[in-house]
């Protein structure tokens, strides 16, 4: 019977580890013929696939044709639709280390012009608006924008269709905001928290976002205040299947970027709920973030949340949101939410602390806790843990040793990255039996338990110390002192008493163990590791009892090195698992020199034919300024063909001397379709006052004078779209006026551009992400004051 139950309470273990993830989302979409009132994920999936023809990132001409077919989808639906359009311009800061401390110095100029889409539809009342919020732009040049956030776009128009089919009008204004250039800068959300007329009013943002194309879609917060009162009415509106806790917003801010909900909350004191998932994360901002690859069941999951809150938040009074108290919140199966005040979290942590060394000492009076059984828990703990923790930290960087082609995938998850989770996770356990194995004894579990209940105590008060989002781990803490309390008093306790004692542990971190690679790529493997032996702890008041250690941990080892090999199967690229890869021809008109550029650390075939066997390194040719998310600069270069790219025009409109300064004035337009330009000067120029189309560069307080300060020769990263021109003007000593500056022009057309004949990329290459790929670059040097010959030809004078 003691075996019996011991196999039930292993299966029981596993099936709950699979609720776990089972009960986080929806499993299927609802069908087009769902009542008109419901979310249909068929509905939503038509429009998306006509949003998702092909990619429309900022300025392109598919950006254009998405842009109108939504102002029609929102004429629709009756909404009040208009286009927001206006120049977003920000100083750039750059911090550099000086005398050992880091000084922040201005860094050029940012400059864009978004266009929004907002449609209002009217409420009943005066009260604050609600405001549903997602972007329209793709990812630059390669993505076609299914999941990021072509999904949330289509939640939006979706829910909202099937709110306005119940036939009633809303108390609360509702707003949906399209806002452009996202992907950019955040800069649609920038226009209209600080130029629209109706931003003012807003009283709380519903933002819908995508990190991935698949999984549960997590709500995290965005508020300057307390999230009591948005976690208390977030819980009233009865979403089926929330996904949240207050560890989350600490993780997103570990994320290298923020998203719109930002916007609100720091530039308008604007709070927000938004909503993202991030699992088959390998598709983010790629050529695969497509229609067909968007999750159907993830979809439906945004709606489920949409529908709800836009029912109840529609009528709700949204200016009694600020709260000044915090809320430790969590999902749980069954009971969808738990959550209560941050000032709990001390008496808990106290509690538990107290409970655990009354346990102690009644162990100790009742005989059954051994200093020597004590001792040996501690130093079979903290050696699992440590060899878990070893494993994982030289995991990925071991991982990149045999497969150099990851260092490819710039975020660090891969094609086979879930295969690899489940190796290191599965290794972990066998070492953990394995050791447990070598130390336990059926009659010393409670000794051996002291433990990992020690050490998830004392997490816990670190928790308190430095991440309160993260305490509900003691939740599973207080089941463990239940399950030690059993362990001292009775000599078999029942087994799958046990275990329902451990649920707690198994649904709040089994999520989580997959969660942090998938969400932080594979050097997270680390936190996989660590938290199944801290779990395992948890759980050891099953686990000692076991027999059967050694053929679970060979079995388990065995299960890991299947999960490795299937993943060494699909270590290579394919049709499916495409290579990233890039191509760049940047020209010198000054020096009459053209190259071929890559981002690559291992050519291909592909990029072998315009590079060749033998590239050398690009900083011997080119210096690259574009920037991109992670730092990646150009690797390799070659010398390529001169082709004749049509000049931008210069117009010099102003040069005049007023008391003793000169203020100058000229305009760059381009010539061709180009989607960035960049302006450089001298870093030792000091101007007075620079102005971009109007806009005045204003560096922030407490920032080093503009003065003298600049330690780049960057001035101004101009984002295009229409081929907008470009003025400068600045104001600037007569003796010091600037001669010479220079260009850079970026245009996503190397592919396509007649002058050129590139071949098609083979299906198993796509273009590399987060990057500048592509792409035709061209610097120019001009000169203001001293003309050349040579270079009258592309400049206007009308000088006043």
């Amino acid at each position: 019977m003691r075996n019996l139950s011991a196999i039930v309470s292993l299966l029981l273990i596993l099936g709950l580890i699979y609720y776990s993830f089972f009960s986080l989302m929806p499993r299927n979409g609802t069908p087009a013929s769902a009542p008109l009132n419901e979310f249909s994920t068929e509905r939503a999936l038509v429009q998306l696939k006509e949003i998702t023809k092909e990619p429309h990132y900022y300025g392109s001409k598919a950006h254009k044709e998405v842009r109108d077919y939504l102002v029609g989808e929102l004429t629709k639906l009756g909404a009040e639709t208009e286009i927001q359009e206006g120049f977003v311009g920000e100083s750039l800061l750059t911090e550099v280390a000086e005398n050992d401390t880091m000084v922040t110095h201005p860094a050029g100029f940012y400059l864009i012009k978004p266009k929004n889409i907002v449609g209002r539809i009217k409420g009943t009342s005066s009260g604050k608006s609600l405001v549903l919020l997602s972007h329209y732009d793709s990812a630059m040049v390669p993505s076609f924008g299914a999941s990021d956030a072509g999904s949330g776009v289509v939640t939006i128009l979706e829910s909202l269709r099937a709110y306005l089919a119940e036939g009633k009008q809303p108390k609360n204004d509702i707003i949906v905001l399209f806002t452009d250039a996202e992907e950019l800068g955040l800069d649609g959300a920038s226009l209209f928290v600080n130029e629209h007329r109706w931003a003012e009013n807003v009283g709380l943002v519903l933002n819908f976002e995508a990190r991935g194309s698949g999984g549960p879609s997590n709500m995290i917060l965005e508020t300057n205040q307390g999230n009591a009162d948005l976690i208390k009415n977030f819980i009233a509106a009865k979403p089926d299947y929330p996904v949240a806790s207050s560890l989350m917003y600490s993780i997103y801010k570990m994320l290298p970027n923020d998203t719109d909900s930002t916007v609100f909350r720091e530039e308008g004191d604007i709070d927000s709920f938004f909503f993202a998932f991030i699992d088959d994360h390998f598709d983010y901002h790629t050529a695969n973030d497509t229609y067909e690859n968007l999750d159907r069941e993830t979809l439906q999951h945004q709606g489920s949340y949409l529908l709800p809150l836009l029912h109840y938040f529609a009528d709700a009074d949204l200016s009694q949101l600020k709260a000044e108290e915090d809320f430790v919140y969590v999902n749980a199966p069954l009971l969808k939410m738990i959550s209560y005040p941050f000032s709990w979290t001390l008496w808990m942590l106290l509690f538990a602390i107290a409970g655990f060394i009354i346990l102690l000492f009644y162990g100790i009076a009742r005989g059954k806790l051994k200093a020597r059984t004590i001792g040996r828990g501690f130093e079979s703990f903290l050696l699992a843990l440590v060899i878990c923790g070893v494993v994982g930290y030289f995991g990925w960087p071991l991982l990149k040793i045999i497969y150099p082609q990851y260092t490819e995938i710039q975020h660090g998850f891969t094609y086979n990255g879930h295969l690899y989770i489940a190796f290191f996770v599965l290794l972990s356990l066998a070492i953990l039996f394995k050791v447990y194995k070598r130390f336990s004894k059926k009659d010393a579990v409670a000794g051996l338990y002291v433990a990992p209940l020690f050490f998830w105590i004392l997490i816990n008060a670190a928790i308190f110390v430095f991440l309160k989002g993260a305490a509900y781990f003691i939740i599973p803490v207080f089941f463990g002192l239940l399950s030690f309390w059993l362990l001292i008093k009775q000599e078999k306790p029942n087994l799958l008493l046990l275990v329902i004692l451990a649920t707690p542990a198994l649904f709040f971190f089994s999520p989580l163990i997959q969660f942090f690679p998938v969400g932080l790529g594979l050097k997270m493997l680390v936190a996989s590791t660590v938290f199944t032996a801290l779990t395992f702890g948890l759980l050891l008041p099953v686990f000692g009892f076991w027999k059967w250690k050694n053929i679970l941990s060979v079995s388990c080892f065995l299960l890991a090195i299947g999960f490795f090999i299937a993943a060494h199967i699909k270590s290579d690229f394919s049709e499916k698992r495409q290579k990233p890869n890039s191509l760049v021809y940047y020209q010198d008109q000054d020096s009459n020199t053209s190259y071929w550029v890559t981002y690559d650390e291992i050519l291909d075939d592909w990029t072998k034919e315009y590079l060749g066997e033998n590239p050398e390194d690009a900083s011997k040719y080119v210096t690259n300024s574009s920037g991109s998310k992670y730092n990646t600069g150009y690797r390799f270069a070659a010398v390529a063909p001169q082709k004749n790219i049509e000049p931008l025009e210069l117009q010099r409109n102003k040069d005049t001397l007023i008391n003793g300064k000169k203020k100058i004035s000229f305009t760059i337009s381009p010539k061709r379709d180009i989607q960035r330009l960049y302006l450089y000067t001298d870093k030792k120029t000091t101007f007075d006052s620079i102005w971009f189309n109007g806009k005045l560069e204003t560096i922030p307080e407490g920032t080093t004078n503009y003065n003298n300060q600049r330690v780049y020769n960057n001035l101004l990263r101009y984002m295009v779209s229409d081929n907008e021109p470009v003025t400068v003007e600045f104001i600037i000593d007569s003796i010091e006026a600037p001669a010479e500056f220079s260009v850079l022009e970026y245009s996503y057309d190397l592919l396509s551009h007649p002058q050129f004949s590139i071949n098609a990329r083979p299906k198993d290459m796509m273009p590399k992400p987060f990057v500048i790929t592509d792409a035709i670059v061209v610097k120019r040097t001009f000169n203001l004051l001293d003309l050349s010959p040579a270079k009258k030809a592309m400049v206007t004078d009308s000088i006043q």
